[in-house]
């Protein structure tokens, strides 16, 4: 007798298709009652069955099934693993795992939501350590730096550049340094024209100077200088604003030129020789006279010499270099002697030039 129909045979009795039981034998809903809780075995439950470890047991209706899990493949009795990267799954790199695989990324790259394809993070947005400025580019970034920075050795500080360490010709005087950049600097007496030139300031024009009422203000390089306005000494007149006559009728005006007239001129220090810097033109001149030109005074280190162009005029030159700040007091003198008049007795007479020569402290 079958177990599952106590009444009947096992032959009249297996087939749960049958609607209606042979006599003495239950109905298939109440076999299937029976059976299922008398008769049908769960072996995977039961560790009953015959799977390997790897394996996973799958209980069918009256018996069981050996599986392998997902990402492993059966090869005879055993699950092997699947080696998914063979089959190139990620765009950069694979990792296989047991029964799976990972995708991951190459530097400056982020999984994708798919999570096998790769896109580039902006770094920039992410806060790469660049000191100023940052540019994004494929799978990196790079560092860039702003005028008058340059890139530091780690590829992301910014450090100033020293701009005047390069060169000594970027300004006129004095370079100073700053943040990103550098500016230009001029002496006392002197400002700044454009952005890298030294330029002397005109005291006596702009009313920063102190002369007094008797006084005249002449501008030289670098400062003022103050003279009197009467600036003729004994035994000499003024007869006009700078020029001083020696009377005839004063013996000691005998051998002493008739005329001084006062110039001054400044110069720069350093300049470049010999050089013209002053010319003497004689203001009246006797018919028949024949006039040579020398320096009188006051050039005691032989800075200076004459140069005669013609009978009327001559070209003071400076013969050496010199440095600043200096003063010269020349007398230029011009002598006459004029022939036809020398039934006289006295055919020779002569002018003086008293030229003050400042030179100023710098090259410029």
């Amino acid at each position: 007798m079958h177990p599952c129909c106590p009444l009947a045979g096992a032959s009249e009795c297996l087939d749960p298709r049958q609607m209606t039981p042979p006599p003495g034998c239950l109905s298939p809903l109440q076999q299937r009652y029976l059976c299922d809780s008398r008769v049908y075995v769960n072996e995977c439950e039961r560790d009953e069955h015959d799977c390997q470890p790897s394996q996973q047991c799958i209980n069918t209706l009256g018996a069981f099934t050996c599986q392998c899990p997902d990402g492993y493949r059966k090869v005879a009795t055993e699950c092997i693993d699947i080696d998914e990267c063979r089959y190139r799954y990620c765009q950069h790199r694979c990792v296989n795992v047991p029964g799976s695989f990972s995708c991951q990324c190459e530097p400056g790259f982020q999984l994708a939501g798919n999570n096998r394809s790769c896109i580039d993070v902006n770094e920039c947005e992410m806060g790469a350590p660049c000191s100023q400025r940052c540019y994004n580019t494929y799978g990196t970034f790079l560092c860039r730096c702003d005028q008058g920075y340059e890139l530091g050795p780690d590829g992301f500080a910014c450090n100033d550049i020293d701009e005047c360490s390069y060169s000594s010709y970027l300004c006129q005087y004095q370079c100073v340094n700053e943040p990103g950049k550098f500016s230009c600097m001029c002496p006392e007496g002197y400002q700044l024209q454009g952005t890298r030139l030294c330029q002397d300031i005109n005291e006596c024009e702009t009313g920063e100077h102190q002369c007094s009422d008797t006084q005249t203000c002449m501008n030289i390089h670098g400062r003022y200088q103050c003279v009197d306005t009467n600036r003729c000494q004994e035994p000499y007149v003024q007869v006009s604003e700078n020029r001083c006559v020696c009377p005839v009728n004063k013996p000691v005006c005998r051998d002493l030129p008739f005329s001084i007239v006062h110039r001054y001129m400044s110069i720069t220090s350093e300049r470049s020789v010999p050089s013209d810097i002053f010319q003497i033109q004689a203001t009246s001149v006797s018919p028949g006279a024949y006039n040579t030109f020398r320096i009188r005074s006051g050039d005691e280190n032989a800075d200076f010499y004459i140069r005669q162009i013609n009978n009327i005029s001559a070209m003071l030159v400076l013969a050496r270099a010199v440095s600043g700040p200096r003063e010269y007091t020349l007398d230029l003198e011009m002598v006459s002697v004029n022939p036809l008049l020398s039934y006289q007795g006295n055919y020779q007479t002569s002018s003086a030039l008293r030229l003050s020569i400042y030179v100023g402290p710098y090259s410029f």
